[in-house]
């Protein structure tokens, strides 16, 4: 099966099913003398990690990452790093029942008519769980650049109807919730959402917002290989993940260039763009504002990278809803098995890790994009 590999100087290539023996993933084009060890994956595993709060599915998986090869007396050796992780408590007669079945939302019926066989068992690769391949990669990426003084700020910003407010926004209350919200009154709205969906047998979706500070400028390129470009194709590539922008967005439709154009100022003059105070400043000069979400043209302009995610509700759902058989026949069907009321809280690790893939595979290409770089 191909499409199982992104990036092309840092490249991930994950592997693995839901209920198979495990997952995991290969990373090639890591630099040696990385300091590495498998508590600085599973810092990031812990965070997309199953049975943590009643939103998440109860299936319990310690998800422990064993790294395999690419690492000596801990530093990696510039050669392939292959990490896996156990599948320990999965229940496949959980789906039995969905062996002839096409689940509403889910790639059943679409995996079926390219492959002309499927893994009913939890989705196989559709399967959330082939995650865990790009979050112990992106651990891997996130670890280089930080190194870079690249930083990562990712977190909800909807559940359902449920929005933050920029008034209370509070980074430090990111990790000390179960919905990664920086708001703690969203929080309490958000639960009590959620809790109304689980007692009707539904589930919600959300948004997920990623703010990436450090950047220097000049990284992307002006045609097909822009930034936000590869950016959107790395988001876009988690299965959950239904819309993507950057900046404000789908704003723009309703702007005039005189509000949505970035003044570019002078160091001393300041930003007024409250994710500007970090910005990366190049010969003195920076922007005003940030409507364009730290890319231009494809290429990154030193502000701090802001993006979005829009995750749709878990298909996996008690309700009852109509479907078809293998065979064309039309019936019911209502899930049981263990699974999350909400994907967004889990996905928020999932899409800092592939952005970090995503950011570090292009500075390494800018690498050679002038000559001064090469001498």
């Amino acid at each position: 099966m191909a499409g199982s590999t992104f990036g092309t100087n840092f490249r991930i290539t994950t592997w693995g099913e839901s209920h198979g023996a495990g997952l995991g993933v290969v990373v090639d084009g890591c630099p040696a003398g990385l300091s590495l060890a498998d508590s600085d994956i599973q810092a990031y595993l812990d965070r997309r990690k199953p049975g943590t709060s009643a939103y998440t599915t109860p299936r319990k998986e310690a998800d422990r990452v064993q790294i395999l090869s690419g690492v000596f007396e801990g530093k990696t050796t510039g050669t392939p790093i292959s990490m896996m992780v156990s599948n320990t408590n999965e229940h496949s007669k959980d789906y039995d029942a969905l062996r002839d079945l096409y689940r509403p939302g889910h790639a059943d019926y679409t995996f079926d008519q390219k492959f002309g066989i499927r893994d009913h068992r939890g989705g196989g690769r559709s399967s959330g769980r082939e995650t865990i391949g790009r979050v112990a990669g992106g651990a891997v990426a996130a670890k280089v650049l930080a190194e870079c003084g690249i930083s990562f700020l990712t977190y909800a910003t909807q559940i359902g109807p449920v929005k933050i407010d920029p008034d209370r926004f509070d980074p430090g209350e990111i990790a000390n919730n179960p919905l990664c919200m920086p708001d703690a009154e969203a929080v309490k709205e958000a639960a009590a959402y959620l809790d109304q969906c689980r007692a009707e047998q539904d589930s919600a979706g959300g948004i997920i917002e990623c703010v990436i500070t450090g950047v220097p400028a000049g990284v992307g390129a002006p045609v097909f290989d822009k930034l936000d470009a590869k950016l959107a194709q790395a988001i876009f590539s988690i299965g959950a993940v239904k819309g993507f922008e950057v900046g404000d967005g789908f704003a723009v439709a309703e702007a005039n260039g005189s509000g949505n154009n970035d003044a570019f100022v002078l160091e001393n003059a300041g930003g007024t763009h409250m994710q500007d105070a970090s910005a990366k400043k190049t010969n003195g000069i920076t922007k005003a504002t940030n409507h364009a979400g730290g890319i231009l043209g494809g290429i990154s302009d030193g502000s701090p990278i802001v993006f979005r995610a829009a995750i749709k509700p878990t298909p996996s759902i008690g309700k009852e809803q109509k479907t078809v058989t293998k065979d064309g026949k039309e019936t019911v069907i209502s899930i049981a098995g263990r699974h999350d009321p909400i994907i967004v809280p889990r996905a928020v690790v999932v899409v800092e890790c592939m952005a970090a893939v995503t950011i570090l595979d292009l500075m390494m290409e800018n690498l050679g994009s002038r000559l001064d770089n090469i001498r």
